[in-house]
């Protein structure tokens, strides 16, 4: 089976990315698509493997197959996480259904850890643009904030909001470079810590529910096994 193919007969759930789904697009905003298909369970008695993850096929288009996505979010990976609560959807099945059903399944204090390890990844990259540069690059920067507060808001509330709602026009005023680099450094410091003041006392539970995930992966795996015994 195509690799394209997967994506276009299988995908079980697609979403819009990026600044469209996190309130922030501009008119040059590109359309960031991501989506999680489900290979048919025939395809894994074969030596060679279903891909666990297909580029395209369209532009800016990237597809994992479910249960390299459900592995990710188990592990709290901040892109995937938030793929889940996406506002956009553009394709949902009954699977895809299930899967949206599950989001709370896989948030936990995970969060704290991943998204700050991945907000100091980032944090080191500004401020080499900055040493190099004399500025950061401004777009980073921007999405760095809204990831930063997203994560703070998250351990506050044990729910992860994407869309940055008011925050809009503060942000957009990072992007555009109006906002001098040692105030949004100012900003990243106190979201960090204000985040680790959150985690403190999160309602989100210490790990996620692993076998609720499995649970829903291996129903998933036998009805498509069944769907294909009834084609033959």
């Amino acid at each position: 089976m195509e690799r394209d193919e997967l994506v276009r007969d299988h995908t079980i759930y697609a979403c819009v990315m990026g600044s469209r789904a996190f309130g922030l697009a501009t008119e040059a905003s590109d359309t960031d698509r991501r989506g999680v298909y489900l290979a048919p369970t025939p395809l894994f008695w074969r030596f060679d493997k279903p891909p666990t993850h297909v580029e395209g096929p369209a532009e800016e288009q990237f597809s994992w197959e479910l249960e390299r996505f459900c592995e990710l979010a188990l592990r709290a990976n901040p892109n995937i996480l938030e793929c889940l609560h996406s506002p956009l959807v553009e394709r949902l099945t009954d699977t895809g259904r299930e899967l949206l059903a599950l989001r709370d399944a896989f948030l936990s204090q995970q969060a704290h850890d991943t998204f700050a390890r991945y907000a100091v990844s980032q944090r080191r990259k500004l401020e080499a643009d900055v040493r190099a540069h004399g500025a950061p690059r401004w777009k980073h920067a921007m999405h760095l904030l809204r990831l930063l507060t997203s994560c703070r808001d998250l351990l506050r509330t044990g729910t992860l909001t994407i869309d940055v709602g008011d925050q809009r026009e503060a942000l957009l005023a990072v992007k555009r470079g109006e906002v001098p680099w040692p105030e949004i450094d100012r900003r990243m410091t106190a979201l960090a810590a204000e985040a680790d003041e959150a985690a403190r006392r999160t309602p989100l539970p210490g790990g996620p529910d692993r076998a609720r995930v499995e649970d829903f992966l291996i129903r998933a795996r036998r009805a498509s096994a069944l769907q294909a015994d009834a084609h033959h």
